[in-house]
């Protein structure tokens, strides 16, 4: 081929390819200007929706991927590659890939929906996944809690995001109940007096609901004292505990006994 052939050649292959390349640069450039525009929209809208900030990079990572993604495709298919083979293998392959990680894509799933939803934050203690204590983290695939004890729990976002769960810090007052026994033949009106009594000198049970105190049932040792009273969430255990060794201590005083299971044995003699 002498030189002249390949200027020739080549004047045709930039005739041909040179306005799509062209195109596609010019349409490259124009559509990352596009993806940067729309993702700054889409961070103000989580802004303004008040996102939680941990889920942002996330969702803004998938919708900056999925455009970037339609671009390339884009501008493939402006240069004349056939595009069908390749959509096809992504497609196999996205398939694959979430097979294998069906597992890990379910506790995303669940952290982005938890994240979203807010069934529960950071400080709220809860009660899932037979396990209790106050949320430290909530990470997009884990959330990480700590019990009362000091030990770290660590649960999947899928089941949590799934099953049922107990917040414990959602209302502003809880309600707190005992079962208080005493003997059968001391006086019911005293217990219930003295209870009342020790319920009203703790300025951390609430006025309003009224407290509650009534027979709940006449066990086999014991006559059995329903006592419920509401209390701010914070204080629900320093009361419940305080009040047992109040009770204990101040019915010992003013004697009304506790009575411990107990069986009567009766022995017949023959005649």
């Amino acid at each position: 081929m002498n030189p002249e052939e390949i200027v020739n050649q080549m004047t045709q292959m930039t005739l041909l390819y040179g306005p799509k390349l062209l195109g596609a640069i010019v349409v490259w450039v124009i559509g990352g200007w596009i993806i940067g525009a729309i993702g700054r929209g889409v961070e103000k809208a989580l802004n303004k929706s008040k996102t939680d900030p941990s889920l942002m990079p996330f969702l803004m990572g998938i919708v900056n991927g999925l455009l970037r993604i339609m671009l390339v495709i884009t501008v493939l298919g402006m240069l004349g590659i056939e595009m069908t083979s390749f959509i096809a293998i992504l497609g196999a392959a996205g398939l694959a890939v979430g097979m294998a990680l069906s597992g890990t894509l379910q506790n995303f799933a669940g952290g982005v929906m938890i994240l979203i939803f807010k069934p529960f934050k950071v400080g709220d203690v809860i009660e899932a996944q037979g396990y209790t204590g106050s949320v430290a983290q909530i990470q997009i695939f884990n959330t990480i809690m700590k019990t009362p004890d000091n030990k770290t729990i660590i649960i999947p976002n899928g089941g949590l995001s799934t099953s049922s769960m107990v917040n414990y810090s959602t209302e502003a007052t809880r309600r707190v109940d005992w079962t208080v026994g005493i003997a059968y033949g001391d006086d019911a009106d005293k217990a219930r007096e003295v209870i009342k009594r020790l319920c009203d000198e703790d300025s951390r049970i609430l006025k309003d609901p009224e407290l509650f105190i009534a027979v709940s049932a006449l066990a086999d040792s014991s006559v059995n004292f329903a006592v419920r009273a509401w209390v701010n969430a914070p204080d629900y255990w320093g009361v419940y505990f305080e009040l047992n060794e109040k009770i204990y201590k101040t019915f010992e005083s003013e004697g009304l006994n506790i009575p411990y299971p107990q069986m009567d044995i009766h022995l017949h003699k023959d005649a």
